[in-house]
């Protein structure tokens, strides 16, 4: 019996030194992954990366940001635009001027200079893509979108170096 335990503390031991050895191994592995596979900025080939100071402001898809009224001012009828070229037609509210549903990471610009699919990254907000248009939104200045009315406001108006990538 007395060889048997010590062959069986001889095997814990051996497979706590195995352990150990593979700590460091591990750690290694998952640096290596963090850095390479974790990065903050999309690796895109062949595209390239500015960097501009641009105006950011914010909005929802509430009527004083996005310009929509009911109908005849009744809340039984349809949302429709409020002034602009489009005064009196139909809105599809929350629904971006390229077509997608407006969620976090959606922004506004002048598509004249950021075409739609331009991602950007804001400090304080994150990566966004253009998908949006605004009357006001012209040259470097871009509104992000946010679900709720308070976090835009939140913002507020603020002046930050944003990264572009063109597509």
């Amino acid at each position: 019996m007395v060889g048997l335990a010590s062959i069986l503390t001889g095997q814990k031991a051996g497979m706590i030194r195995i352990r150990k050895q593979l700590i460091p191994v591990f750690f290694v592995i998952l640096t290596i992954l963090f850095i390479f596979g974790c990065s903050t900025l999309p690796r895109d080939k062949g595209q390239k990366q500015i960097t501009r100071k641009m105006l950011v402001t914010a909005y929802d898809a509430g009527q004083k940001s996005t310009g929509w009224k009911y109908k005849y001012g009744c809340c039984l009828m349809p949302p429709v635009y409020a002034y602009g070229p489009r005064e009196g037609e139909r809105k599809k509210v929350g629904v971006t001027s390229s077509g997608t549903k407006a969620k976090k990471g959606t922004i506004a610009a002048d598509i004249s200079r950021y075409p739609y699919g331009t991602k950007m990254y804001i400090p304080g907000y994150g990566w966004g893509e253009v998908q949006d248009i605004g009357t006001a939104i012209k040259g470097e200045h871009i509104d992000i979108f946010f679900p709720d009315i308070d976090d835009a406001k939140k913002w507020g108006r603020k002046y930050l170096d944003v990264i572009i990538i063109k597509p």
